[in-house]
């Protein structure tokens, strides 16, 4: 691992040079905010934040590496291989998400809530803090922030998945990111002011990928499970659930709008968001 990581660091050094901040920054604000709407892995998209903010997305999600070998940046890549200069959470979103919100005063049109910025720790939980707590702080009056046992809601909650420090967060008193949480969790809550979030993967609870009825007792779990999120003041998410275009996506996706899951976790942008326009205005 320690002979990638030095292989890897000669090749940022040799073509650090190469990388530039992400550019066309203010896409046009859609009719409607879809909260409801999460960009999986929004960084292997052509535009990072800026496709997902533009089809309406409300949810984005990047990986990111620190390794204190490559420096002081938060990389952002699904594998260590992966990693390329001027990929790093600054340019891809911290800087855009300023940008956008100096420029056109939201990242949304009629933005009533924080963006979440989820945001999945894949090196070491605590190391990846310290990189990613650093990386906040010039960007802190737009953040969601916890301090005096309180929230102050800015334009983007940030929650770390992955690898998370939540004993970390948790004993801190001030602080500018929050915790996603597990199904698990819920045996145990933990106050929604540490994790407003719970994610976890579908095919780990549920055996329905979309074909036919969902199962009576597999629905009913499920609304169980929403019902309990939301009893604790958790907001819902599942990752892994069928992503392909075709009847069984479109049938899991109406179930988990209808029973009302917050998040509903895609790659595909424009899929997603003609789905969630597609439906009918809730009373």
């Amino acid at each position: 691992m320690l002979r990638s990581i030095l292989s890897l660091g000669a090749v940022l050094a040799i073509t650090a040079c190469g990388g530039r901040e992400s550019s066309d920054q203010f896409v046009g604000f859609t009719d409607e905010p879809l909260h409801q709407a999460h960009a999986h892995n929004d960084y292997l998209h052509e535009r990072p934040l800026l496709d997902a903010l533009e089809h309406g997305f409300m949810s984005i999600e990047a990986d990111v590496f620190a390794f204190p070998l490559l420096g002081d940046a938060l990389y952002v890549a699904h594998d260590i291989n992966d990693i390329r200069p001027g990929r790093t959470l600054r340019t891809l979103y911290l800087e855009p998400i300023r940008q956008r919100i100096d420029t056109l005063g939201a990242l949304q049109s009629g933005q009533d809530r924080p963006l979440q910025l989820l945001i999945d720790f894949k090196s070491s939980a605590e190391s990846t803090w310290r990189a990613l707590d650093a990386a906040l702080q010039p960007y802190a009056s737009y953040l969601t922030r916890f301090e005096n046992g309180r929230i102050v809601e800015g334009w983007v909650s940030v929650v770390i998945s992955g690898n998370r420090p939540t004993q970390t967060l948790a004993s801190a008193g001030q602080r500018l990111a929050f915790i996603d949480g597990r199904l698990s969790d819920l045996d145990a809550p933990p106050p929604n002011d540490l994790m407003p979030l719970i994610s976890d993967n579908w095919a780990n609870h549920f055996d329905w990928r979309g074909e036919g009825a969902m199962p009576a007792d597999e629905y009913d779990n499920l609304q169980q499970t929403i019902n309990s999120a939301h009893l604790y003041g958790y907001r819902l998410r599942f990752w892994n659930t069928p992503d392909a275009a075709g009847p069984a996506r479109t049938a899991l996706w109406q179930v988990l709008y209808d029973l009302g899951v917050d998040h509903i976790n895609t790659d595909d942008l424009a899929g997603l968001a003609q789905f969630l326009r597609n439906q009918a205005p809730r009373d």
